[in-house]
């Protein structure tokens, strides 16, 4: 799904929370299996680091993250949240969603590129701000 030669970070509590889900321990959620299944194939690539020791411009779960399209030159803004909390009409996409399972891990400036139901899109983080 993802054809970046970037290195995935998650931190280590993120990566516990998404494996349970995936697992189906956090199963108040439903998500899409393939978007799962390429989640976890992405999971098992990452380096996994403490709290301490992210990077601040990495998107993770409650990031704020705007990228920007490379076919269509537009710039989105949403919030990355576990499948529990997601809203679009609040701009909270899921870590679960195609877009979310594309852009986790990866730092601003970076680019990702996943499928759509029209193709495949390239998109760029311009911003990550993470709350805590």
């Amino acid at each position: 799904m993802i054809k970046v030669k970037n290195e995935l970070v998650l931190r280590t509590d993120d990566y516990k929370l998404l494996v349970s889900y995936l697992n189906g321990t956090n199963s108040k959620a439903m998500f899409d299996q393939r978007n799962a299944d390429a989640l976890h194939s992405e999971l098992k690539k990452a380096k996994l680091v403490d709290k301490n020791d992210f990077p601040a411009d990495t998107v993770r779960i409650n990031s704020t993250v705007w990228v920007k399209s490379k076919e269509k030159d537009e710039v989105m803004q949403f919030m990355l949240v576990t499948p529990d909390k997601a809203n679009v009409k609040e701009g909270k996409i899921s870590v679960m969603a195609p877009i979310g399972t594309a852009l986790i891990g990866f730092k601003k400036g970076q680019q990702v590129k996943w499928r759509v139901p029209a193709g495949e899109r390239t998109f760029t983080i311009l911003e990550v701000i993470n709350g805590d």
